[in-house]
């Protein structure tokens, strides 16, 4: 059971919290995360949306629908493309978004975030081309997809 987040009292916030976290430290993740969302709402002013609305945006514009999984069959290994369960489809996408940032050249962990956010919103950046592949992958490897298990 996952809490709503003391500010938007949204569950969906304290998922990502809680992956951005590292050693239990929530607090210093939670402000980090509305920091990243001071951050969008300064740059993006010209939307006419709040911060957490273009996060919740860009979240869905980096979730993956299918993936591909290595399956063995008589000694050969094929990627068999595969639908992702909507829970594992939300955790890969926020998952997807934090490594991004985290790569990303930048001041403070706030800042990369808030920049793969607005990256991801306007359908680019790390997170954003990562779905891409993985769609790729899957339209590929199509020609296995009755070997689904």
């Amino acid at each position: 059971m996952i809490l709503p987040d003391p500010v938007f009292n949204d569950a969906k916030v304290t998922k990502f919290v809680n992956h951005l976290m590292y050693d239990g430290k929530k607090s210093i993740s939670f402000e980090i995360f509305y920091n990243a969302l001071n951050v969008v709402k300064e740059k993006m002013s010209s939307v006419e949306k709040e911060p957490l609305d273009i996060w919740k945006e860009a979240l869905d514009k980096i979730t993956p629908q299918v993936e591909v999984k290595s399956r063995r069959i008589g000694g050969a290994t094929f990627q068999v493309p595969t639908e992702i369960r909507p829970d594992r489809k939300e955790s890969v996408a926020m998952k997807n978004m934090i490594n991004f940032a985290r790569k990303r050249s930048g001041k403070s962990m706030s800042d990369k975030l808030a920049a793969e956010i607005m990256d991801a919103y306007n359908e680019q950046g790390g997170a954003f081309k990562r779905k891409e592949d993985m769609h790729r992958m899957a339209e590929a490897n199509r020609a296995f997809a009755h070997f689904r298990f």
